[in-house]
């Protein structure tokens, strides 16, 4: 891991805890200490955002995120939840371009691209998903893959907003498979997206965070976080557990 950036450990809960389940994680999670050299964020579901807060009471340090936004501030678009709303509402980051957003949802790099641009227009923190299918990693497209996603984000952002990027590198292949990229895979990808940003930006690259994301647990956290250009996790199924959760930023903090 960098030490130059800190690592920052995040969890999406994806379609789980409602408000009740999210209050009670909370106050687990605000039970007991967090390491405070690691940034720790969770994305509940929208509904249960105010939940997690209250449980987590008042001084916490853990950001809050949304999982989605729509690239309009306001409109006729049922369903849907915009930057403003989800700034308004107590939210700091949001993720965009999730697997699957793109993959279950149809989203496109284009969309993907509206939404960063929409977040960082309310204030949000933009976590941008990026990775390939197994398809793709198979036909050796993981470059071409990870410089077109990160590339239609990158057309629509000056270079002050693209340095305030937060990217998560997500293999498709293993995301909720159980299948996990190794460490040397996870550095593999993350230095190209690092090459790739360094070529807009230059040195502002190195402040970029780049996270893993893909059946991230206790068991395998320390091995990936202690892997060259890794600078944090994205956490999934692990991150609805309270203990397991901490576990994970425990590792984080000793890597």
């Amino acid at each position: 891991m960098s030490t130059v950036r800190p690592p920052l450990v995040a969890g999406n809960w994806k379609m789980h805890h409602g408000p009740a389940a999210a209050r009670e994680f909370g106050e687990a999670l605000a039970a007991r200490a967090l390491p405070p050299a690691v940034t720790v964020a969770l994305f509940p579901p929208a509904l249960s955002l105010a939940a997690l807060r209250a449980g987590l009471g008042e001084g916490s340090t853990v950001l809050l995120g949304v999982q989605d936004i729509h690239w309009e501030p306001s409109g006729a678009y049922t369903g849907e939840v915009s930057a403003p709303m989800a700034a308004e509402a107590g939210a700091e980051l949001a993720l965009v371009g999730h697997s699957e957003r793109r993959h279950v949802f149809g989203e496109t790099d284009e969309e993907t691209a509206r939404k960063v641009a929409a977040a960082f227009g309310a204030g949000l923190v933009p976590v941008l998903c990026v990775g390939e299918t197994e398809a793709e990693r198979d036909a050796g497209r993981l470059e071409e893959v990870l410089a077109r996603q990160l590339g239609a984000v990158a057309g629509r952002l000056d270079d002050a907003r693209l340095a305030g990027l937060v990217v998560a590198y997500e293999p498709v292949w293993a995301i909720g498979t159980g299948r996990t990229a190794t460490p040397e895979d996870a550095s593999q990808a993350h230095a190209l997206l690092r090459a790739a940003l360094r070529g807009r930006i230059g040195d502002e690259a190195g402040g970029v965070p780049i996270l893993y994301g893909g059946s991230v647990k206790p068991a395998n956290a320390a091995e990936l976080l202690g892997a060259r250009d890794v600078d944090g996790v994205l956490v999934g199924g692990a991150s609805l557990d309270a203990a397991s959760f901490g576990a994970i930023a425990d590792a984080a903090a000793a890597a």
